[in-house]
């Protein structure tokens, strides 16, 4: 089995990446989605009840909000793939000028984030780490190198 486990400020097409690569093969597991870390724990147990293959799409900035899912994960005897989406900050808020509604995020919480961010790591317990990159609204998918 699988958990995906997504890196990255708002607006930096974590959940585009995910419709377009992820979308007909795992469960999504997005704060966004379910409102409460409970309904998300809740929804993550079923995930390893069932072997269902999943991707927290979440900003998981820090190494500690990502520790979380990787111990979980390895618990259940998931393989586990971090992707690091890689934005700088400008463009990031200029991407999330556009959104409308509860999807637009204020800036001080992505200039939160983007503070508070630590890039991850293969020691972290990731099996594979990959770095997303967005070019000409293409995302560019390369082998992670932790000279990065």
């Amino acid at each position: 089995m699988e958990a995906v486990i997504f890196c990255g400020i708002q607006a930096t097409g974590k959940s585009t990446f995910f419709k377009e690569h992820f979308f007909a093969t795992h469960m999504r597991i997005s704060l966004d989605l379910f409102n409460t870390r409970n309904r998300e724990d809740r929804f993550l147990e079923t995930c390893f009840t069932t072997s269902q293959k999943f991707v927290v799409d979440n900003t998981n900035a820090s190494k500690l909000e990502r520790e979380k899912y990787i111990i979980m994960a390895r618990l259940n005897r998931y393989k586990v793939i971090g992707y690091y989406f890689s934005s700088s900050l400008t463009d990031a808020l200029e991407r999330n000028s556009t959104r409308t509604g509860k999807a637009l995020i204020p800036e001080k919480g992505v200039k939160g984030t983007y503070n508070r961010l630590q890039l991850p790591r293969r020691s972290e317990g990731f099996d594979e780490l990959y770095f997303v990159s967005i070019e000409n609204n293409q995302f560019i998918i390369q082998p992670w190198k932790d000279e990065i």
